[in-house]
């Protein structure tokens, strides 16, 4: 008589399942702080800038500092983890980001405040690359791995849903110092998870490392983002300004000479001549291009214009971050079965949409009319977040998909920085323009102008001598000033809308990627 063998997993078995589960659930808390960071921060904005009494630059300086970090900071961490241990690099980021945010709920000044904020993402640009490092360490099974990334990027979603209203929460009830506090028990968690049960890893042959490329990169990206955070105060014809940006053109022309002739660089410009993979870097800095500038500009106008609490302004963006949530997942699945043009070319024309809608808002229009723009807008980073990755690394040889996906998320990055500090500088330069019209007119002190002209530079709270009459008046003229100058930013981002439909429509098909795969063989 012949048994059946049993289906069973046996006890070793599912004790490594758990183990691996566990080391999932550790490196989703990681991804969770690192991206609920940037909605959390932004949110708490208009209290940092009446605690500080910070201009709209240094508000940006505390968004751009971070992702500015993160973006040049990110391919050097996930190669120091080939090389060190992918586990030892994840928990030095935990211990890093934990300190910094610690830090910044300490911070005396703004300026002080900028610096933990850097402090913080040194150990932010540890966590992503070498969590999925690790992650793909242990789920060797392809399908268990397939799965396991699936939620992993979801958490994404997630974070983004609860960032603004956990926020909002926080800083109406403890105060904006609170924000950074959440994330010290979740990094020391996941901290305690990865050493009990992560198993350190590193790469067969880590890639060697490039020094002079990286001074390149943070030159080039630093430099950059200065010049147009601080154009408009300064004058964009300004020396120090036009000498910025004349570094930063430098710093690129030599970190394309210098990278083509390194054999293994610190980014593989060669595979910009993929047209999948250049349209996904492409699609990546639009797409965040609009999420960092929608985050930026959106909580100052629900706070500082309509006057929302920080939960009420939170609450008021559910309709783009829920759906981002929802759309995510099911973006994955279809993704899998009928490729990346149509979620993509979508998510332009949804971007476009929204946008569009966004800057035809006024000091009170209706609610009904944003919640649309944002669900928009939540719907177009619901589909498109998801292919990038897949969409970079069509037609690459194996050995090089790890590669191509870091490009990828340093794509991403660069979006963010670039989002917050152009749509911060178009906004400051209307809101100038318009104020400077209209200031000399005011039947106010001179002192009063002097103070709304400091506005028109760049500061976003206006605050009065007691005794100001027709204070109502100056503040709903401010308010009128600033969305109308937000109108600009939302056109500008409705324009990265369009090129992510052109690109995403023209460069993710068969044929992209069969031409891919040609430039790389021929390689």
């Amino acid at each position: 008589m012949q048994v059946a063998a049993s289906s069973s997993p046996t006890p070793g078995e599912v004790g490594s399942r758990r183990r691996r589960l566990v080391v999932l659930f550790g490196c989703c808390l990681s991804l969770f702080i690192v991206s609920m960071d940037v909605t959390i921060v932004n949110v708490a904005l208009p209290a940092i800038q009446a605690r500080f009494h910070a201009s709209l630059a240094g508000l940006q300086w505390v968004i751009d500092a971070y992702v500015l970090v993160v973006a040049s900071l990110l391919l050097l961490s996930g190669s120091l983890g080939d090389r060190l241990g992918r586990r030892r690099m994840f928990q030095t980021g935990l211990v890093i980001f934990g300190v910094g945010s610690a830090a910044c709920s300490l911070a005396p000044s703004l300026l002080l405040l900028v610096v933990f904020r850097m402090l913080q993402a040194v150990g932010g640009s540890m966590l992503n690359p070498n969590s999925l490092s690790v992650m793909t360490s242990v789920f060797r099974d392809p399908k268990e791995r397939a799965q396991a990334i699936g939620i992993w990027g979801g958490v994404f979603g997630v974070s983004a849903a609860s960032g603004p209203v956990l926020g909002g929460l926080l800083i109406d009830a403890i105060g904006w110092r609170s924000i950074f506090w959440v994330n010290l028990p979740i990094a020391a968690l996941a901290f305690v998870l990865m050493a009990r049960f992560a198993p350190e890893s590193k790469a067969d042959r880590p890639r060697r490392p490039d020094p002079v490329g990286q001074v390149l990169v943070i030159v080039l990206l630093a430099s950059l983002a200065y010049a147009i955070i601080e154009g408009p105060t300064d004058g964009w014809g300004s020396p120090g300004i036009l000498g910025l940006f004349a570094l930063s053109a430098a710093a690129l022309v030599a970190f394309l000479v210098y990278e083509q002739r390194r054999r293994e660089p610190l980014i593989e410009i060669r595979f910009f001549r993929s047209p999948p993979f250049s349209g996904a870097a492409v699609i990546a800095v639009c797409l965040f291009f609009v999420l960092s500038g929608f985050l930026f500009l959106n909580t100052l106008y629900l706070q500082e214009v309509r006057g929302y609490s920080a939960v009420l302004a939170g609450v008021a963006t559910l309709p783009a971050t829920v759906i981002i949530a929802v759309v995510a997942p099911l973006t994955g699945r279809f993704v899998g079965r009928h490729g990346t043009r149509l979620p993509l070319s979508a998510a332009g024309l949804c971007i476009t949409a929204g946008c569009l809608i966004l800057a035809q808002e006024r000091v009170s229009s209706p609610y009904l009319e944003l919640a649309v723009g944002y669900a928009l807008i939540g719907t177009a980073l619901g589909l498109a977040n998801p292919p990038i990755t897949n969409t970079a690394v069509a037609g690459m040889p194996a050995s090089q998909t790890g590669v191509a996906a870091s490009i990828a998320s340093t794509s991403r990055q660069v979006g963010n920085v670039l989002g917050v500090a152009v749509v911060g500088a178009v906004v400051t330069d209307g809101l100038h323009a318009r104020l400077s019209r209209q200031v000399p007119h005011l039947p106010v002190p001179g002192a009063v102008r002097e103070r709304i002209a400091h506005l028109s530079a760049g500061g976003t709270g206006l605050h009065l001598p007691p005794g100001t009459r027709d204070v109502a008046g100056i503040r709903h003229l401010v308010d009128v000033a600033f969305t109308g100058a937000g109108h600009d930013g939302w056109y500008l981002a409705a324009a990265a809308g369009v090129v992510t439909f052109v690109v995403g429509l023209t460069t993710t098909g068969p044929g992209g990627r069969r031409r891919a795969e040609r430039v790389l063989a021929a390689d």
